[in-house]
């Protein structure tokens, strides 16, 4: 079979996110009116329009009708500034439900080029001044540094004192949490947005690289569990990768191990595009607008999808770290400071193809700085 067009692969995707617009402004999970979506859109109904317009932006995209898109999110602002859920099965007066709505409200308006018409930093404040963040699940910790990100507010001190002691007392000797690469993600995500290195990176590394399945993916536990679990370990593979404290041979040698493990999971979020233009969690499940941000962002960290803009300056805003920029990357700088990235070379490789489960010959850019012998090398 001939290789993807990556151009149109993109297209399509886009074809898919604007198929779900809806005519106030906000985005279903799927253009299927029966289809009730899966995860994040689900839970609430900022999820989709978030990821619509996080994934617009990081290409440099502009969304159709992306005034009432901005309508549509302001009108889940509530009075306290914070932000609830309209739609979706989320309790919106919930603690969580509180913090994912509020965060994801602030970043969609932040893409969308707004910005709250209330101050929100009162509600996700609170979690913070007690112990209510140690009540929330792991896979939070995350969200306060992005949320002030996104706000373009400095986290506080006594914020990242708290946090980071919470995460340094229950992190396990292999660098996860709760045993599961989903909360061991948003603490190096945490990190990642502050600047600061990740505690037991490369037991962290190892840990995910040694959980990655013979197909790419990373399905260890339950589905619901697990639907964003190759993103998660993309990420933490792509920015640890380089900032491991390691003699220099073990690191080139983790980095390289890395590198085809990116490419493994690239093959696998292919394996899960749908016909429709659409991703699904898994190889076969309906496509869904969370799907999409999660696979197409795989790819993005891949670095294979055409159009990403590496000259964001708050690329670091945008949603779960998609296009955040590596430290140490020769291809990239810190996300404070984004230099324009160069893809160079390339060598193929026989993955699946998208969504139809044949083998598909695709040409995958080699990294600068990154040998891995040009090799072929069949996955399937």
């Amino acid at each position: 079979m001939k290789a993807p067009d990556w151009q149109t692969v993109t297209d399509q995707t886009f074809a898919f996110i604007e198929a779900c617009l809806r005519p106030d402004g906000g985005y279903a999970a799927s253009p299927d009116p029966s289809y009730p979506g899966n995860s994040d859109t689900g839970l609430s109904d900022l999820a989709a329009v978030t990821y619509a317009a996080v994934l617009a932006r990081t290409l440099g995209r502009t969304l159709p009708r992306a005034a009432d898109s901005l309508a549509f999110v302001h009108r889940h602002q509530q009075p306290d500034g914070g932000f609830a859920n309209l739609g979706g099965t989320m309790d919106p007066k919930g603690p969580l439900a509180v913090l994912y709505n509020t965060t994801q409200g602030v970043v969609s308006l932040r893409a969308l080029g707004g910005q709250p018409r209330i101050d929100p930093e009162p509600v996700v404040a609170r979690f913070l001044e007690g112990d209510g963040y140690q009540r929330l699940p792991w896979y939070t910790t995350s969200f306060f540094p992005l949320f002030y990100a996104a706000l373009d507010r400095p986290f506080p001190d006594a914020y990242r004192e708290a946090l980071s002691g919470h995460i340094i007392a229950h992190q396990a000797a292999d660098g996860y949490l709760q045993n599961h690469v989903a909360a061991a993600f948003h603490a190096a995500h945490f990190y990642r947005l502050l600047g600061l290195p990740t505690p037991r990176a490369a037991e962290m590394v190892s840990r995910t690289l040694r959980d990655q399945q013979r197909d790419g993916g990373w399905h260890l536990c339950e589905p619901d569990w697990d639907v964003h679990a190759c993103f998660d370990a993309v990420f933490v593979l792509r920015q640890l990768r380089g900032d491991l404290d390691l003699p220099d041979p073990q690191r080139a040698r983790v980095a390289a191990e890395c590198e085809m493990a990116i490419t493994r999971a690239a093959a696998w979020a292919v394996g899960c595009r749908n016909a429709d233009g659409g991703f699904g969690h898994f190889p076969g499940w309906h496509s869904d607008m969370d799907a999409v941000y999660f696979q197409f962002g795989t790819l993005i960290q891949a670095d294979v999808v055409p159009g990403v803009r590496p000259d964001l300056p708050d690329a670091h805003t945008l949603s779960w770290g998609h296009a955040m920029r590596p430290p140490g990357s020769p291809r990239c700088a810190p996300p404070q400071a984004a230099k324009s990235s160069q893809r160079s070379g390339g060598r193929d490789l026989r993955i699946p193809a998208a969504g139809y489960g044949e083998p598909a010959l695709l040409a995958f850019a080699a990294w600068p700085g990154t040998c891995l012998n040009g090799a072929v090398c069949c996955l399937t």
